[in-house]
């Protein structure tokens, strides 16, 4: 299959209320390492996931996808926020109306449907009302829809945030699942036992700006400016 990838973003900025909260960004996310963005809270970690997504538009800078399908980038992508919408629907007919609004035939939906769920272990909650699954079981649905399209990007924005640490398990084995298949996967979290866990790369962000992508183990062992090493050790002032 041809790649939408690497997605680009040059110089980019956005601003809101008289503030830059993004601030001069350039990255290449390139297929293959689980990317996992930490800072502190309001380093712009979620801006930049949604600026990547398409959910906001640079106020400066460009964000292009550069690979030979660039042109089906946006088929090729998904996002699991935190606290995901659902339909008030069964657990089945959420995955199908995410499949049916990509116009797959029904026939089609049918197969993929069932697999997505199963791979999430939700196959038992097929019918049961999305509205009505346990907070982790919602996570793990909304991780099923984004999976039955088959994206060839994950964005997860803080994706166990609210969850028990089973539920958190369960997820991050959804996520690594993923990865397998070839998914990139970009998250943000602050949890860093999670980072640590999940990431293959870390990309650091204070105050709307990137200031260290490293390998994981490198990170946490080295991190290479004066402000990852006091968010690691918990004494980062905003």
């Amino acid at each position: 299959m041809t790649a939408a990838l690497p997605l680009e973003l040059r110089g980019v900025a956005w601003e809101a209320g008289g503030l830059r909260w993004i601030d001069g960004i350039d990255l290449d996310v390139v297929a293959g390492p689980r990317t996992v963005i930490l800072g502190p809270n309001g380093a712009g970690k979620s801006l930049l996931l949604r600026l990547c997504h398409g959910l906001l538009a640079p106020s400066a800078g460009s964000i292009s996808w550069r690979g030979p399908a660039a042109g089906e980038a946006r088929a090729r992508q998904a996002m699991v926020f935190q606290r995901p919408v659902l339909l008030r629907r069964s657990a089945a007919a959420n995955v199908d109306y995410a499949l049916k609004v990509r116009g797959l035939r029904r026939s089609d939906r049918r197969a993929r449907v069932a697999a997505a769920l199963s791979r999430t272990g939700l196959s038992a909650q097929a019918r049961q009302s999305a509205r009505d699954l346990s907070i982790g079981e919602q996570q793990r649905l909304a991780l099923a829809r984004a999976w039955a399209s088959e994206p060839e990007l994950l964005f997860l924005d803080e994706p166990t945030a609210s969850l028990d640490p089973a539920a958190t398990h369960a997820v991050e084995a959804v996520i690594g699942a993923m990865h397998q298949t070839g998914c990139k996967i970009v998250m943000t979290t602050h949890d860093l036992g999670q980072a640590r866990r999940v990431a293959d790369e870390i990309l650091f962000m204070h105050r709307g700006r990137i200031l260290e992508r490293q390998a994981a183990d490198r990170f946490f062992d080295r991190p290479a400016t004066e402000e990852a090493t006091a968010f690691l050790a918990g004494t980062l002032k905003w």
